[in-house]
């Protein structure tokens, strides 16, 4: 065999290297599979649910235990404190149960429990004035020593006849290991354990932004009685104005914010929390070591029993329409209302929702340059008849009742994201699940530059399954051809019959680590004019334009490589691996 000279080598590398572009580029996007489970905890303050967030395998130990025993439900033994200052122990105990019998102990020392009768669940620790600030369940104080080990160890709740006893491993900072329905888990403190907020038949305002930016400024505008607004961020110069407005009139306004965004917190919030402080509205920014979640992340709004919900920020690229495609609605549900007002009050309410005026003293400000986009309204509102309305929280049942949706669907599934975080996350499993059922899925992900090469790449996987098993996926890159900037929509439409609409990203860490607000609307009127707007969006992105180089420059290219090799006059062979 004949090896190939230098130029030839030059020549046939400079084919390949054009080769694998001319593919790469000429191919509509496309986008990946994933899957997971989710298993959420609940805990003892009626708070919340989490995911288990360690590989830690439960060991809840127990003997002797019986109905009419005390017994173990939770345990803190690292604080976000230093010397683990308000460790605890939860136990659960039967009705008017004195305790003065019990004592606990690590196998090293050992504390006794207080002569006093209680019932139901009660937190025990030596140092109960620091634990008084780490839970709302009554505490007891427990005399001798017991000091929680980091690294995991056995505790053990013992009276002279019986024992009950729980063994856990590595302690994540904040966090308690919590009984569940599935065993045991690893929670932050304080995480709470809502259910799906369901509501029957009500009127809505479904609309799209950066096309009805009006909208969500009415609603506020709107409000009598309460406002109740919560944001990653808060930057719109018209919501604060409407916020004031409000509070003027004597309603009662009450505003929650992320402490830490990604890329730091902009000066221009910082002014406009300012001014809303200024003008005696409650203004609490959740941040600190007693975090319960990783990221604040809901966009809504409350206003007297109309819910606005939405996929876009308080800033003028969201909600100010200045650049992003987003979807929103306006539910006028009392039920829905008062739901989402329960999130707001158990987020607002913990100890790591810091008021601003603590925040700012030590907080540093980012400079930025606020969107000033300029868009056509193409799609216009539209006043819509809900069946009924889910209200989906993160982490507590998102993950879920989203999967579930996506695996009841029958006909189609319409997906608008601005990303999707890996083939393997578990809504794109499902996803991929209902195409291989013979359900039509289409996948529109946004184009942005700084996005595109990740959302390409997980688009092309997509599309090459959907290829090689012959599946009825297709996944595109969105071209906005000046109606919008980028997507920012995180929105689902299934069997034309319920649309989500909200702030869940398609990852993981959105689902599980980050609170999250989302509704589901059932019935064909609303999730019809969902269906139509992603309908325009991926008409306008279809398989020419962005997504594709012109067969003409790749004709050229071709020719052009073929004329190197010939110019390098030499035979090149390779060898079959």
């Amino acid at each position: 065999m004949r090896s190939p000279t230098v130029p030839a080598l030059v020549a046939l590398a400079f084919v390949a290297a054009l080769l694998a572009f001319a593919l790469a580029v000429s191919v509509p996007v496309s986008e990946a599979s994933a899957s997971t489970s989710n298993a959420t905890t609940t805990v003892s303050n009626a708070a919340t649910a989490a995911p288990a967030s360690t590989g830690t395998t439960a060991k809840p130990n127990t003997t002797n235990a019986t109905a009419d025993a005390p017994t173990i439900v939770s345990v803190y033994p690292n604080p976000a404190a230093r010397n683990d200052a308000g460790e605890f122990v939860v136990v659960r105990v039967p009705p008017e149960t004195n305790v003065s019998g019990w004592h606990l102990d690590d196998g090293e020392s050992t504390a006794d429990l207080p002569n006093a009768t209680v019932s139901g669940r009660v937190a025990l620790s030596t140092d109960p004035e620091t634990a008084r600030n780490r839970t709302n369940v009554r505490v007891l104080p427990l005399s001798g020593h017991l000091s929680l080990a980091n690294g995991g160890e056995t505790v053990r709740l013992a009276s002279d006849d019986r024992t009950v006893s729980v063994s856990y491993d590595d302690a994540p900072e904040g966090e308690r290991w919590h009984r569940t329905g599935d065993g045991w888990a690893w929670e932050p403190l304080g995480a709470t354990d809502f259910e799906v907020g369901r509501a029957g038949p009500a009127n809505a305002t479904a609309f799209v932004l950066p096309d009805s930016p009006e909208i969500p400024v009415e609603t506020l505008r709107s409000a009598d009685r309460r406002l109740l607004l919560a944001g990653y961020t808060f930057a719109s110069e018209r919501a604060v104005a409407a916020a004031k407005a409000a509070a003027r009139r004597g309603v009662e306004v009450r505003v929650l914010v992320d402490g830490g965004p990604v890329g730091g917190m902009p000066r221009r919030q910082a002014d406009a929390l300012d001014s809303l402080a200024d003008a005696g509205i409650e203004v609490r920014v959740v941040d600190g070591p007693l975090a319960r979640y990783d990221f604040h992340h809901p966009k809504y709004a409350v206003a007297d029993d109309r819910a606005l919900v939405l996929t876009e920020n308080w800033k003028p690229a969201g909600t100010g329409g200045k650049g992003s495609r987003g979807w929103g609605v306006v539910v006028e549900s009392p039920g829905t209302a008062d739901h989402l007002a329960k999130v707001f009050a158990a987020d607002a309410g913990w100890r790591d929702a810091i008021p601003w005026s603590e925040f700012r003293e030590d907080a540093e400000f980012e400079d930025s340059n606020p969107a000033n986009g300029s868009f056509p309204s193409d799609i216009s509102p539209a006043s819509v008849e809900v069946d009924s309305t889910e209200v989906l929280v993160a982490p507590d049942n998102a993950e879920s009742e989203l999967v579930g949706l996506l695996d009841s669907a029958n006909d189609s599934v319409r997906i608008q994201q601005a990303g999707i975080g890996s083939p393997s996350q578990p809504f794109l499993r499902a996803a991929i699940r209902a195409a291989e059922r013979g359900v039509e899925v289409r996948i529109l992900l946004s184009g942005v530059w700084y996005a595109e090469e990740e959302n390409r790449a997980l688009a092309d996987r997509v599309n090459d399954r959907a290829e090689s098993r012959d599946l009825p996926v297709e996944a595109r890159l969105a071209d906005p051809h000046g109606r919008y900037e980028k997507v920012h929509a995180k929105g689902v439409v299934v069997d034309g019959e319920a649309a989500v609409v909200g702030s869940l990203n398609w990852n993981n860490n959105s689902a599980r680590d980050n609170r999250e607000v989302a509704v589901v609307l059932r019935g064909a009127e609303v999730a019809g004019f969902y269906a139509g707007a992603f309908d325009a969006d991926w008409s306008a992105s279809g398989e020419g334009g962005a997504n594709r180089v012109p067969v003409g420059l790749l004709v050229a290219v071709a020719i052009g490589a073929l004329a190197a090799i010939l110019l390098a006059r030499t035979e090149v062979t390779f060898e079959n691996e």
